[in-house]
């Protein structure tokens, strides 16, 4: 399995201002399937806190900050998405958790799939147990 991790946003500055590149093929890890973001939520709430058996995400902060718990289920690690020239890769069987928003972030995410509800686990018991099974 692929490790959480950050992927390199080309961006282009000048007088004009920044202009961010993402080509799929270049610096995704899968091609996108779907596109969605999140905006406008309460600075105390959190989303995600499930895992995709099969479905990759890159998570991008397009405004604002948010941090994002990543937990393999042997390694637990915070990422603090406050740059817009990096992307988090988040691997299939990985169990997310977004929090920490400040007032305004604009989070995009570009997913390896569809939108199935069967794909997501949202019990983390469950999860854990499917991570022993595998490292067995």
């Amino acid at each position: 399995m692929s490790e959480p991790r950050l992927i390199p946003i080309p961006r282009f500055a000048d007088h004009r201002g920044t202009l961010s590149v993402v080509e799929w093929e270049q610096q995704l890890p899968f091609l996108p399937k779907r596109f969605y973001w999140i905006e406008n939520g309460d600075t105390a709430a959190f989303r995600g806190s499930h895992c995709h058996w099969e479905n990759e995400e890159v998570m991008l902060v397009l405004r604002g900050s948010f941090t994002v718990l990543a937990d393999d289920g042997r390694t637990r690690t915070e990422f603090l998405m406050n740059r817009t020239d990096f992307g988090l890769y988040i691997p299939a069987g990985v169990w997310h958790k977004l929090s920490d928003f400040s007032d305004g972030a604009l989070c995009a995410v570009f997913a390896s799939e569809t939108y199935q509800p069967a794909d997501d686990c949202r019990d983390y018991q469950e999860f854990l147990a499917a991570c022993q099974r595998d490292s067995q």
